[in-house]
């Protein structure tokens, strides 16, 4: 599908951009990001790189972490989650060289390895289960992509193969379930959805600029987004090239693609039968109720609304004009009562009455019967409309078509177009999964490097252009790039390298001579020190107090928000049952992955941690320390509840031996056990504690929101 320039198309290049800023683009194809990664003679491993640009500098690898610190590193890097108890005692208790190595394998095949990378991939493509903006509605089928990112990491699933489908599954694997599903990429996205009157071609221009800009930052590590209105002002990509990537789109349709079957399909609109039995006798009863007070408060708008508009409302709809028609719609919304004004006007005895029908009518509606099986899917329509550059970006303003294609700059300038629109997004995936492709392998192992390491050779993940920073170690780079192509594209064989290297393994602490001549540790001379996200910190109060439930997948589960987030959130009309709470208790304790992500909302906890609000791709969470943190971790109803569950825990499994309720605490919240001082600490607590009224539970609290607790040792 790929082709080189030929005449026609380097003339209609011409069109778009003048000569000399072509041939300008080209003469910066020798930028290190724009020429394919080639791994050197050089040491051949990771810490031979590492080695080789320590010595130059005049520094040296740190000692290693104690064996406690390294297993719970490896435990929350691979799995998001800490070590057991059990674990961290067979860990320390085999001598044997291979001990660690055995670690990394079995948590490498844990379940929990895909979400722990899930969490980190969704932040870059920027997934919601919510649409953004004003409406943020929900996307009731958005979850499979995301179970479908768990289980392409869970697997091993080649990283190729994962590019390829998520850019043209539908294309280039019809009839895959799984492939169809990861086209959703294209639609994880915030979309600009709103009410009233609408301008279908300055929409369509939207979807199109989320689209193009995912595969700059996602894929390529570029900056593409900023040709839209004009030639890059720092990177060699034209204003033309843009809109020719975008160009690949066109054809491009959001579609929920059914996967049920008919015996499905019939067993659900029974279930619905069912549930609609349950809900209509207690809408008639509110009917009902509401029915004189709506009739009375209409009336009462009615009487003042402007005369027009109650002439077309009052004209039988089969003879207004369509003036009338657009009258009374509006006549429609003027004279029907807002919630407010309905509940307001309700006798005491009837509100009461309408307040048990509606918290009954609410609890019916948990058990309505999820939606038929469908695909968040993109897939191809049977026309391409024709692309143009736009001045400015604005789509009103058309300067010339263009044909679909790739940034100049790149040795394979083209896309061969099929005579179809379909086809388009499989030539582009094709080049991006490329052996050859100077930018895909080297952006994804840069990002497996941050990932585990803290931060990234280039530390700027989603710009290796000419404003993001310069690789630190670009041969080091160059090497994972081409042995993850040599290994199958396979992401496990890169961390499995990566976590059993010596400097994963290095301390943290610091040294005052090497912290001079290298103090942001860009050669990797000791271990970074990472916090956890958000969701990790929850998850980890979760395994402490042992309330997590580890079940896998499914739809995205809504928890108990605080009323002060219920009250910001619904400040107009009626509010009850606007959040409904899953009504099996025990799924409020699934991994935070699954939990409900709601652009326009941030839970507390998760907002004081720095979680992103999935408007535009994240590359690097970032880390602020502010007092809301403490507050969180200490008088949140959520913190309450998991201390208490954290001491009914450590009662029941200590029976009352001991010292064991202070030894598995500290096992169980930071995956060691406690230093002396400690102990004795611990224990003047209690003793202390029989005169101040303090109780296990305070005790786990303070260990909860331990400054160690919520960083990755």
């Amino acid at each position: 599908m790929l082709a080189r320039i030929t005449l026609a198309s380097a003339l209609c290049l011409a069109l778009f951009a003048a000569d000399k800023d072509v041939e300008a683009v080209i003469a910066r194809r020798n930028y290190w990001a724009f020429k394919a990664p080639i791994s050197t003679r050089g040491p051949g491993t990771i810490d031979g790189f590492i080695r080789e640009a320590l010595r130059a500098k005049g520094l040296h690898p740190s000692p290693p972490a104690s064996r406690e610190q390294l297993l719970r590193r490896v435990t929350l890097d691979l799995t998001g989650l800490p070590p057991t108890p059990g674990e961290i005692d067979l860990y320390l208790a085999d001598p044997s060289p291979a001990a660690y190595e055995r670690v990394v394998d079995r948590l490498l095949a844990s379940p929990h390895y895909g979400e722990r990378w899930a969490l980190r991939w969704l932040d870059v493509v920027r997934y919601a289960d919510t649409n953004g903006y004003e409406l943020d509605a929900e996307r009731p089928h958005a979850w499979r992509y995301r179970d479908y990112v768990i289980r392409s990491f869970n697997t091993g699933k080649p990283f190729d193969r994962f590019v390829k489908e998520q850019i043209a599954g539908d294309e280039l694997f019809p009839g895959d379930r799984d492939a169809l599903i990861a086209t959703g990429f294209h639609r994880v996205g915030p979309i600009h959805i709103v009410g009233g009157v609408k301008d279908e071609e300055a929409d369509r221009q939207e979807v199109l600029t989320e689209m193009t800009g995912a595969i700059g930052s996602v894929f390529l590590g570029l900056t593409v987004g900023c040709a839209r209105c004009h030639n890059h002002k720092f990177d060699p990509i034209l204003q033309s090239d843009y809109y020719r990537l975008q160009a690949v789109f066109a054809s491009a349709e959001a579609k929920d693609v059914n996967l049920h079957t008919a015996e499905e399909k019939a067993a659900h609109e029974l279930e619905m039968k069912a549930y609609e039995s349950r809900l209509a006798p207690i809408k008639k009863q509110l009917a009902e109720i509401e029915k004189p007070y709506m009739d009375s408060l209409t009336a009462h708008r009615k009487e003042k609304i402007e005369r027009r508009f109650l002439d077309a409302l009052n004209t039988p709809p089969d003879k207004r004009t369509e003036a009338q028609k657009a009258l009374a719609k509006d006549a429609e919304k003027q004279v029907k009562p807002m919630w407010d004004e309905l509940v307001e006007a309700l006798s005491a005895a009837d509100r009461e009455k309408r307040a048990g029908l509606r918290t009954q009518m609410h609890a019916i509606e948990l058990t309505k019967p999820l939606p038929l099986a469908a695909a968040f899917a993109t897939m191809s329509g049977e026309k391409a409309p024709v692309t143009h550059i736009l001045r400015v970006g604005d789509v009103k303003h058309k300067i010339a078509p263009v044909e679909p294609g790739l940034p100049v700059v790149f040795e394979t300038n083209g896309i061969e177009t099929p005579a179809t629109a379909a086809g388009r997004r499989a030539a582009l995936a094709d080049w991006l999964a490329s052996a050859r492709h100077p930018l895909t392998a080297r952006v994804m192992v840069n990002r497996i490097w941050q990932f585990r390491m803290g931060t990234g050779i280039v530390r700027t993940p989603n710009d290796f252009g000419v404003l993001g920073e310069r690789p630190s170690n670009q041969n080091l780079l160059d090497f994972l790039a081409t042995e993850f192509v040599a290994s199958g594209w396979s992401v496990k064989a890169i961390d499995r390298a990566l976590v059993l290297s010596n400097a994963y393994r290095q301390s943290t602490a610091g040294s005052l001579t090497m912290a001079k001549i290298d103090p942001d540790n860009r050669l990797y001379w000791r271990m970074n020190r990472k916090r956890m996200e958000a969701e990790t910190i929850r998850d980890n109060v979760l395994a402490a107090s042992g309330s997590l439930n580890g079940r896998l997948a499914g739809p995205p589960v809504r928890v108990p928000i605080e009323q002060e987030v219920y009250d910001l959130i619904f400040t107009e009309g009626e509010r009850d049952g606007l959040w409904p709470v899953h009504p099996d208790k025990s799924e409020h304790s699934r991994r935070s992955l699954y939990l409900l992500n709601k652009r326009g909302v941030r839970l507390p906890m998760m907002a004081a941690f720095d979680q992103p609000d999935a408007m535009t791709s994240c590359p690097v969470r970032q880390a602020s320390t502010h007092a809301l943190q403490a507050l969180s971790l200490f008088n949140s109803d959520f913190m309450q509840e998991q201390s208490a569950a954290f001491a009914g825990r450590l009662t029941r499994e200590c029976a009352g031996e001991a010292g064991c309720e202070v030894r598995r605490a500290y096992k169980l919240a930071l995956g060691r056990t406690p230093k002396p001082a400690e102990a004795g600490f611990a224990t003047a607590f209690f003793q202390g504690a029989r005169r101040s009224g303090g109780t296990l539970a305070d005790f786990c609290l303070a260990l909860l929101n331990r400054n160690e607790f919520v960083y990755v040792p």
